[in-house]
């Protein structure tokens, strides 16, 4: 359980999309924690395009399209199978001997765990559907709730219909029964056994909040991670209660104008101008609910195959700005195996994606002329503004403006067209912009006079999370918050460092720990252990931060730095890493010892001469050791360097062991003092990778005071 309610939400940014984050107020109500979808989902939904008639043969296909399109490196990595692949009688949906739908195996041969293999196999995410309910052919046929003496009649409701698009007869659930529960936990265990990543449940309103609530329950108990959706048309007044319980719900109808010349208005065109428009007033009226984890879905995206989708390009970079500016999921609704090129160079735009990805709903700040003219705004973590101005009118160029006071600052600022990446320049008190009916101009706005960050500073709100969430409750944060991390053995967090060399880098983090525990943590970089349970002791109060320094090796470029707690108190509240100098050259690497695994002795700083924080003063009994993760790109013979003090007029020997192997004994002569310090040199063979070099006492006296080793 987590240490106290969140009521603000920070944002985070993907990796490959950008690095300016922001950050939004949300209401008071606790979110949704089940560690889903903490930016908005990205991917395909079978809906818009192939409707109500999926199969086997096509799911395949729009998997094969996606993972050759390039668009995951963009972040678009869901293939979600919509209705209509259930099998049906006169009584409504078919079921298994558990009272679930059957799928039809006509469409679906090799039934749907396969298929969801398929699609791991192409390095995408499965995502599934449901409705609320129990089937009326599962309480006709009575059958058993699977893993209780419960059957379906035990726990129907035949008085109460549910909403269903399909095959319908769907009973309402008995919540106060014990076997409904049980009942929706057997079927998303069903699901977690397919493979499901992704599970939206549709036709949930007002009257089926217990249904949202046992789902969510359901999937949490699978122990699979599984991003969790609702839809559709979900009202305002229960917005707290959706947060609660999901990663994200749609808040209208359908985007789809079902105009098309096939059955039930399938085919070109799937939508049209109307149907986006109105998704304005939604946006605005919905942007104080999203956040991590919790978000506003717009209904899928429709761009891929140009104009036929009943909207011109000017509409469609409209349609793709909203939706980013309001941070919805990026689900698209169009063929894959057609897309169209001015459509990809809008879909793998990486500056529009960030804008969705950073964790923030804009505002509308300027909405005149029955919303003809509108100005959306939000602000990310490194003081920047994102700006939207649109004209959703269908016919008549109007000229849209903003000040720089409506936006939130004074002075002047800089500019960046985020659709073409050009400066536009220097504006001293706003701007505007001459659009087409139903273009937008979206534009990165830089204050004059805004501090940059520290150079080498990783904001810990842009770095990848697991198991914890953003928060700026607690005061004397940098940034626009910090990460609470789950209160959990093994929760982490990872942050992506550019090093503009190879060698051993200084790394402080910023930390507070206000309860009265240490909350160790293992520091691995590339995905190497450098460090076993580092220590990070109380601070004050949650409000008072602590630096801690250390040492990890680093590659020349970009490498990894994770920081995964290892007690059951989980990390401590984390602000930054700093990226310090860095010493040492390619294949040279220095572990400090006060950053080893230290057995019978303690990190010292009480004699003078040592690098990093410190030193380890062995205690004085044979068997102490210090323990070194180390890691190289290349086995073989390679050089160690053992930089020592011995004070006494004795020798203090150490027993080497490389990976569990005694490999020697290594004497430490006396040296003029304790201040005085001097190296050991000799080589080991070590693997590829990491490994585990250890240095015990041999003698009653202990070794000698250790200051660091070096690797290469």
């Amino acid at each position: 359980m987590r240490r106290r309610l969140i009521t603000v939400l920070t944002a985070v940014t993907v990796g490959i999309c950008g690095t300016a984050t922001g950050v939004m107020t949300g209401p008071g109500a606790v979110a949704s924690d089940n560690g889903q979808s903490i930016r908005p989902a990205m991917g395909w939904s079978s809906w818009s395009f192939v409707r109500r008639w999926p199969d086997e043969t096509k799911m395949k296909a729009q998997a094969d399209a996606l993972a050759a399109s390039g668009l995951p490196a963009h972040g678009f990595i869901y293939i979600n199978l919509d209705d209509f692949y259930q099998k049906c009688d006169s009584n409504g949906f078919m079921v298994d001997s558990f009272g679930r739908w059957q799928v039809d195996s006509a469409k679906f041969p090799s039934g749907i765990k396969a298929l969801a293999d398929y699609v791991h196999g192409k390095g995408l995410k499965f995502g599934f559907y449901v409705t609320p309910g129990i089937p009326k052919n599962a309480v006709t046929q009575n059958t058993a709730v699977q893993g209780t003496s419960y059957h379906a009649a035990d726990i129907a409701d035949t008085s109460k219909t549910l909403k269903n698009y399909n095959c319908k007869n769907m009973y309402a659930l008995k919540w106060s029964h014990p076997g409904a529960q049980a009942y929706i936990n057997s079927w998303a265990n069903l699901m977690a056994s397919y493979g499901v990543d992704y599970l939206k449940i549709d036709g949930i309103d007002a009257n089926t909040i217990a249904d949202a609530q046992g789902w969510d329950r359901a999937l949490r108990q699978t122990g699979r991670p599984i991003n969790f959706a609702l839809s559709n048309n979900l009202p305002i007044a229960n917005a707290t209660t959706w947060r609660q319980v999901a990663n994200s719900w749609r808040t209208q109808g359908d985007v789809e104008c079902y105009c098309g010349p096939g059955p039930n208005g399938s085919g070109y065109p799937l939508t049209d101008w109307s149907h986006v428009n109105t998704r304005f007033n939604s946006a605005a009226s919905w942007q104080q609910y999203a956040g991590p984890g919790n978000w506003n879905d717009y209904d899928s995206l429709q761009l891929g195959n140009g104009d036929q989708v009943g909207l011109t390009a000017d509409q469609r970079r409209t349609h793709f700005t909203l939706w980013a500016m309001a941070a919805s999921p990026l689900l698209l609704g169009t063929d894959l195996t057609a897309l169209n090129s001015t459509d990809m160079a809008m879909l793998t735009n990486d500056r529009i994606i960030a804008v969705d990805q950073d964790g923030v709903a804009a505002k509308r700040i300027v909405n005149n002329n029955s919303g003809a003219d509108q100005v959306w705004s939000k602000k990310e973590a490194n003081g920047d503004y994102v700006v939207a101005l649109f004209n959703t009118r269908t016919s008549g160029s109007a000229t849209e403006s903003v000040t720089w006071s409506q936006v939130g600052f004074s002075g002047g600022a800089t500019v960046q067209n985020l659709w073409s990446g050009g400066n536009e320049g220097s504006f001293a008190s706003g701007y505007s912009a001459t659009l087409r009916p139903g273009e937008q101009r979206l534009i990165r706005v830089t204050p004059g006079g805004v501090t940059p960050p520290p150079p080498g500073r990783y904001e810990a709100e842009n770095a990848t999370i697991s198991q914890g969430i953003f928060e700026n409750t607690h005061t004397g944060f940098s940034g626009t918050g910090y990460v609470n991390g789950d209160n959990v053995a093994a929760s982490y967090l990872e942050f992506t460092l550019d090093a503009a060399s190879a060698g051993t880098a200084s790394i402080t983090l910023r930390y507070a720990n206000g309860t009265t525990a240490d909350r160790p943590a293992d520091i691995a970089a590339n995905g190497a252990t450098v460090i076993s349970a580092r220590s990070f002791p109380p601070t004050a109060n949650w409000d008072t931060w602590a630096n801690s320094t250390f040492s990890v090796p680093v590659h020349a470029g970009s490498n990894t730095l994770r920081v995964t707690a290892t007690s059951a108190g989980g990390n401590p509240n984390i602000d930054y890493v700093d990226l310090g100098s860095i010493t040492g050259g390619p294949g040279v690497t220095a572990y400090q010892a006060e950053d080893a695994t230290i057995s019978q002795g303690t990190a010292a700083t009480n004699h003078t001469g040592y690098t990093g924080t410190g030193f380890v003063d062995y205690v004085n009994v044979t068997g102490s050791y210090v323990e070194f993760q180390v890691n190289v790109a290349a086995g073989g013979s390679v050089p160690i360097d053992v930089r020592y003090a011995n004070g006494t007029d004795v020798n203090r020997p150490l027993q080497l062991t490389v990976n569990g192997v005694n490999v020697g004994t290594r004497d430490y002569n006396p040296t003029a003092n304790w201040d005085t310090w001097t190296d050991d040199t000799f080589t080991v063979d070590l693997t590829t990778g990491a490994n585990v070099i250890r240095l015990t006492a041999t003698t009653a006296n202990g070794g000698p005071n250790l200051d660091k080793i070096t690797v290469g």
